[in-house]
């Protein structure tokens, strides 16, 4: 019998440059007929990590807008909502074995696989903020390591790009107010990641939940008090239903950016300029989604204070303080691994010198602030 997997070794690059070989010969037969003609689009399936409701969908739909535009509509995505085709937290194993092209998602979502994986975006919080991160990612050797964990130690046919810098996650959600570690002990807390490692050493316990299955998990007492990311994705799945207390500040997951993560065979079967659109569309959408956050994101905690009565607190810096101790011992043991302590100090060398010019040049904009609103500051 005729060995059937023959047929697997034609790549679509081969069927790409089968393509343009017909079209020259068209071309040369029809003197005036347009290259593009009769050209169909490449469909690239992604899929996210997030329901089809939460703004972080809006955000992927910004990036699908604009690859699309800028490629002429040759390429097409298809984007689907979490459990589309995988659970939220699969996207990364569902993207590595082709299933699907490509996928928006965030990085500690795969922590399960290696620890590192936290490391680029919710690892201790040397003082950089998500903005500071993203600029070690594409500028201070970052980007390297991410090739060095998810292709050479994990072999993952993938590659990854990073885009838009969050601002730093709130706390979070709480029946009652928390002032003091003492307030949290024995709590039952939802978060991701290295996360759970800070929480613990609190004195919490934690559940690692996807974003959907987190309010559910309250109305049922499986968890006290949980995070997700922002003011309009918490209010999105109704956070505020099942708390009232909403704790901003935190230390747990502070500079994070969404991962944009393609199957490598993919991405290397498509010409260099689709190539080129896809990678470079992660750092154009980085501005819209900057500038969609920061809008709805404050709206709707505004919302959230005048339409649903939940009371907004910063986070005391008693926790915080507790928050940093907790990290300072979580280092060392994340450091007895060769690669993580490689990534530390890469990261440690970069926002010693990066934030000391940021934080040295920056004017106290609280001061700013409360100059202009008086008294709306409560720090």
């Amino acid at each position: 019998m005729k060995d059937t997997t023959e047929n697997k070794t034609f790549s679509r690059r081969k069927l790409l440059k089968g393509g343009a070989i017909a079209a020259g010969a068209t071309a040369a037969s029809t003197l005036a007929a347009p290259a593009v003609v009769g050209q169909s689009a490449t469909v690239v399936k992604m899929q996210t990590s997030w329901p089809s409701s939460d703004i972080w969908m809006d955000f992927a739909r910004q990036y699908v807008e604009r690859v699309e535009q800028m490629s002429g509509g040759r390429l097409k995505i298809d984007l689907l909502p979490a459990g589309a085709v995988v659970g939220a937290f699969q996207v990364l194993d569902a993207v590595n074995d082709g299933v699907i092209d490509a996928a928006h998602t965030v990085p500690v979502y795969w922590y399960g696989k290696h620890k590192a994986a936290s490391l680029f975006g919710t690892g201790p919080v040397f003082g950089g903020s998500a903005t500071t991160m993203l600029t070690w990612f594409y500028a201070g050797g970052g980007q390297d390591l991410y090739k060095e964990l998810t292709q050479d130690i994990l072999g993952l046919n993938v590659y990854g790009f990073y885009g838009f810098p969050m601002p730093a996650q709130p706390f979070g959600w709480f029946k009652n107010p928390v002032t003091s570690v003492n307030d949290v002990q024995g709590f039952k807390y939802r978060t991701v990641g290295l996360a759970a490692d800070l929480m613990q050493r609190l004195g919490m316990s934690v559940a690692q939940l996807p974003g959907g299955e987190i309010v559910p998990a309250m109305e049922r007492g499986v968890i006290d008090a949980f995070e997700f990311n922002n003011p309009s994705s918490d209010m999105r799945f109704g956070a505020q239903d099942v708390a009232k207390n909403y704790m901003l500040s935190s230390y747990h997951q502070a500079s994070e950016s969404f991962e944009f993560l393609f199957n490598k065979d993919f991405f290397d079967d498509l010409p260099e300029d689709l190539q080129a659109i896809l990678k470079y569309g992660v750092e154009a959408v980085s501005t819209s989604n900057t500038a969609l956050a920061y809008d709805n994101y404050s709206a709707d905690l505004k919302k959230l204070q005048e339409e649903h009565g939940v009371t907004v607190h910063r986070t005391s810096k008693e926790i915080l303080d507790a928050q940093l101790k907790a990290w300072d011992a979580i280092i060392p043991e994340l450091e007895q691994d060769a690669y993580m302590k490689k990534v530390l100090d890469s990261q440690r060398a970069w926002v010693e010198r990066v934030v000391f010019y940021e934080l040295m040049n920056a004017p106290d904009y609280a001061l700013a602030y409360d100059h202009y609103f008086p008294g709306k500051l409560k720090l």
